[in-house]
């Protein structure tokens, strides 16, 4: 593999087409070896007000832009993104950690939505009905917003910021964007793409800094209308009652505690590699991650002896070797999350098989690497049952029946993701129904969301919107009904109808 190198050693605001410097900055770690990468700016009010200014203007030029001719810049953005795909790839796993072939594939989640959004550019449908007098025309469209914010993590830096902008873009809006201070690479490369491709001055602007700077400016920023975030449960919160005093649109994807169910009657062996997947892939650190296990006590034992024995080959370390299957975890105090989450899980009693410490040896000392970590005898009320850790920690929860093990899964405060193991058809399409969250599996694990189907979860995980597929226009898109009466006198709907 030969090592990709920055342009820069200090990225900029990109405002207007223009990159834009800023005085202070930080650091970001490359937390598998804990080398600086790259200095972020540490921006404030005043990089919002421009970024505003910038978008106000150049949303009124875009949205008379016709949708398929606008379109044509996301084909192009694919087109680039697929050339670049392996320089991305290595970028995004120096600064986020996973490892490289998990950022291949979230490099090819961001090309398949390009393609996939600019076709919406030919789409973006709306209807016509008949209407209820003579001689009277009746339909809806869609029309863009305005200027939109859009508020992205750490952990898929580069396919989330497409699930959000693409769709924002395509329909006529201007967007601002702040990505995750940890992991503004992706955010960097990705706007000289859009610049390469053609995209107007002012149409996306990128943002950096802290939430609590950046972020909460644009919260409050009057002439932003619509906020899509992912992140935290605290902070989804909070924006949505800001945005809620504003009478703001707001999309929030938030937290998941998302669960295994393995039947009596599941291939155990697929089971497996489902669990280590969904568990272990991204450090845990997914919103969509395996935290619980919900195992049918006669096949509890066997299920606990092909992880323990699958997890012994998991090898850990720097991401960019091709070999490793499990990288760091994202800083310190991510680390020290996990490791107060195994503290609780002993206190409550249940059984620690495997993992459960911070890696610090040679090979692992630089970086921040937890162990792969398996729980057992878990209850259903337990923290650690409960509550997302964002870390590779799994437990097992053992149950009697089907209708046991659905509740189980129910009973917790998100609802994002679940998956089961069973080759019964009848529980197959029982759980498809009965199951709450906003994405099922049946024989697979918890992760691996398409971009033409929606992404989003029901309960604390989020407010009801979803990134991805078609619906992903929602939030960025207002509905106008638009009636046309050539009868030649004034028609009085329900009032003049024979």
């Amino acid at each position: 593999m030969t090592a990709v190198t920055l342009q820069t050693q200090k990225l900029s605001n990109y405002i207007n087409g223009e990159w834009v410097e800023v005085n202070e900055s930080t650091a970001v770690i490359n937390p598998a070896t804990g080398e600086e990468v790259v200095q972020v700016p540490l921006s404030g009010d005043e990089s919002v007000e421009a970024a505003v200014t910038a978008a106000k203007k150049a949303q009124k030029e875009w949205a008379l832009v016709p949708a398929p001719q606008r379109a044509e810049v996301l084909y192009q953005v694919g087109y680039i993104m697929k050339e670049r795909k392996e320089r991305l790839s290595q970028l995004l796993t120096m600064e986020n950690g996973k490892v490289i072939e998990e950022a291949r594939g979230e490099v090819q989640e961001g090309i398949d939505m390009a393609f996939y959004m600019a076709g919406e550019g030919r789409r973006l449908f709306g209807q016509t009905t008949p209407a209820e007098l003579k001689d009277k025309f009746a339909m809806s469209q869609r029309t863009p917003v305005g200027v939109v914010g859009i508020i992205t993590p750490w952990n898929f830096p580069i396919a989330i910021a497409t699930w959000k902008s693409f769709p924002a873009i395509v329909a006529g809006n201007a967007v601002i964007w702040k990505p995750a201070t940890e992991t503004p690479i992706m955010a960097y490369e990705l706007a000289k793409i859009f610049e390469e491709a053609g995209l107007p001055k002012g149409v996306i602007n990128v943002v950096f800094g802290a939430g609590s700077a950046v972020g909460d400016a644009m919260v409050h920023h009057d002439d932003i209308r619509v906020i899509s975030f992912t992140g935290s449960n605290d902070t989804g919160r909070n924006i949505a009652s800001e945005c809620g005093k504003q009478l703001k649109k707001v999309s929030l994807e938030m937290g998941g505690k998302n669960a295994v169910i393995v039947m009596d009657d599941a291939d155990i062996d697929l089971a497996v590699e489902g669990i280590l997947w969904s568990a272990f892939g991204t450090s845990g650190q997914r919103c969509t991650a395996c935290s619980r296990v919900i195992v049918h006590e006669s096949v509890k034992e066997t299920l606990e002896e092909r992880l323990l024995a699958s997890m012994e080959n998991l090898s850990i370390g720097n991401g960019l070797d091709e070999s490793i299957k499990v990288g760091p975890i994202i800083n310190h105090a991510g680390m020290e999350k996990i490791k107060s989450y195994i503290d609780i899980g002993k206190n409550e009693g249940a059984k620690l098989l495997a993992g459960g410490y911070e890696l610090t040896d040679d090979d692992h000392g630089k970086g921040n690497y937890f162990a792969p970590t398996l729980f057992t005898d878990a209850t259903a009320d337990m923290r650690i049952a409960q509550e997302e850790i964002f870390g590779p920690v799994v437990s097992l929860i053992p149950v009697k029946s089907f209708e046991e093990a659905i509740e189980v899964n129910n009973g917790v405060t998100y609802g994002l993701s679940s998956s089961i193991f069973t080759n019964d058809v009848n529980r197959m399409f029982k759980a498809q129904r009965d199951l709450d969250t906003g994405i099922v599996y049946v024989n697979a694990g918890t992760t691996g969301a398409e971009i033409h189907l929606p992404f989003g979860g029901t309960k604390g995980t989020g407010n009801g919107h979803r990134d991805s597929g078609v619906q992903a226009l929602d939030v960025f898109t207002e509905w106008k009904a638009i009636y046309v009466d050539y009868s030649g006198k004034l028609q009085r709907a329900q009032i003049d109808v024979e």
